[in-house]
């Protein structure tokens, strides 16, 4: 059983669905020069082909897609705030007035039908000025200007947001150092030292994030926000248990600061032994103890570990590559099916951490068809998509019966947008179908999927239709 306060919703991002990339002040984010997604080459600027300079035209038509979330029924929205709306280029002293007006009117328009909203404060845009002129997080310049925004954001909305995030999937630095933190060296030039330290300022950045608003508002609760991926043994081979531990512990040291406040002595060994030197600055040890309220994360798919260098043979379709699982299927963009590994990943955090854990992404891109729905509209027949979200939700519920705190379900791209990885609208998630296509062509209406009256049953049920 779904506890009755539980959050159901939907999330975006701000960069993925706003669009509007040059009004009303806003500077240019590390988005606007990605025209081809994480993988994809940068340019020197934004440039046509790029499908998120409009996105989804989010930030003219919000009202539009908020009074439709909240026919599903949302109780939660997650978007996140564009950092360089309220500070174009990310260093000023003075925050752009236009931009924080902006999530005024948003946020306030969720309130209208109830819905809580629940912000990113970085997610993959971090404003480009800060990403060439100081190499992102790399530098630890990054965590005062982070803390201004933040404490602009946070006086400004103290009474309209109450759930927080500070990094997007911040884990994801592992692999895409541009994407993730703004960090303008090639990732092929970068040592292991200069990107344990960026990650040691977000980590610093973020416990600063937790210590500033907890003292603006008591009542918010903040929290991190983690790429999750169990990683298997890919044989029952103890050797491969051992690899598939070493090879979570990469990605577990970023909860384990949000929640423990040190670094653990895994990862202590693990730089040790890769001579990874991390500078502290006077009072982190102190500022780390700033512990987040709860644990966020994505979820999409599992990978598999081994010791075999032969078997050792990466699935492309995975963000953080991994050996792919020979049980499972994947979806058209080679992300492997594993609804399990949800139940699983949920047991994991909750016997670890003891946090209250929230999914704010888990979803389906794919392929969707806009057909005559037989009333005069247009639809999409999308079963496959209510199949792999019915197949998530049940081991939600299975978790929760195994005794895990769970607040709440956002689901990813709750309307279609521009999707992270390879920056198509072609890559479908929502329950709402937009009308743009990759050649930017369209008229931008939107229209309701087969799904959107499925996760409203589900919503006003509380999860017992599934």
């Amino acid at each position: 059983m779904f506890p009755e306060n539980f959050l159901w919703g939907g999330a975006v991002a701000a960069n993925q669905c706003e669009g509007a990339y040059n009004e009303d002040g806003k500077g240019l984010s590390i988005q606007d020069v990605l025209p081809h997604g994480i993988k994809g080459k940068r340019t020197p600027g934004p440039t046509e082909e790029n499908m998120k300079l409009v996105g989804i035209d989010f930030y003219h038509r919000y009202k539009e897609d908020i009074k439709l979330f909240a026919e599903m029924g949302f109780k939660v929205f997650r978007t996140s705030i564009a950092w360089s709306r309220i500070y174009p280029l990310g260093d000023e002293t003075e925050p752009n007035e236009q931009g924080l007006v902006f999530y005024d009117n948003l946020f306030d328009e969720c309130h209208k039908y109830g819905i809580e909203p629940l912000v990113t404060l970085s997610h993959y845009e971090t404003p480009l000025h800060l990403a060439e002129q100081y190499d992102g997080w790399v530098n630890p310049k990054m965590i005062e200007f982070y803390k201004r925004y933040v404490m602009t954001v946070f006086k400004r909305y103290k009474d309209k947001v109450k759930y927080w995030l500070t990094f997007n999937e911040i884990n994801s630095i592992l692999n895409s150092p541009f994407m993730s933190g703004g960090i303008a060296t090639p990732k092929e030039e970068l040592t292991e030292s200069q990107l344990y330290q960026a990650i040691h300022h977000e980590m610093v950045a973020s416990a600063s994030a937790v210590q500033i608003g907890h003292k603006i508002n008591p009542e918010f609760q903040i929290g991190c926000m983690i790429l999750s991926m169990p990683v298997y043994p890919l044989s029952p081979d103890p050797a491969d248990v051992i690899k598939a531990m070493e090879e979570s512990h990469l990605h577990d040291m970023f909860t384990e600061i949000h929640v423990h406040g040190e670094y653990s002595g895994y990862m202590k060994r693990y730089m040790r032994e890769h001579n990874i030197e991390v500078k502290f600055a006077s009072g982190d040890e102190e500022i780390l103890k700033n512990t987040v309220d709860f644990i966020s994360f994505s979820y999409y798919v599992s990978v598999c570990a081994t010791a075999d260098e032969k078997k050792n043979v990466r699935g492309e379709g995975n963000l953080l590559g991994g050996v792919p699982n020979p049980t499972l299927k994947a979806s058209e963009w080679g992300w492997q099916i594993d609804p399990r590994g949800l139940r699983y990943i949920l047991n994991t955090f909750w016997d670890k951490y003891r946090k209250p854990l929230f999914i704010v992404e888990n979803g389906l891109g794919a392929r969707d068809q806009l057909i005559d729905d037989g009333k005069g509209g247009k639809t999409v027949n999308d079963e496959y998509r209510i199949e792999y979200m019915r197949d998530h939700l049940i081991q939600v519920r299975e978790a929760i019966e195994d005794g895990v705190n769970v607040m709440g379900y956002t689901s990813w791209g709750c309307i279609d947008l521009v999707s992270a990885s390879t920056a198509e609208l072609a890559k479908r998630y929502g329950f709402i179908y937009v009308d743009r296509n990759d050649d930017g062509s369209g008229t931008l209406n939107r229209y309701k999927k087969k799904s959107f009256e499925w996760y409203k049953e589900v919503i006003s049920s509380n999860g017992e239709n599934l």
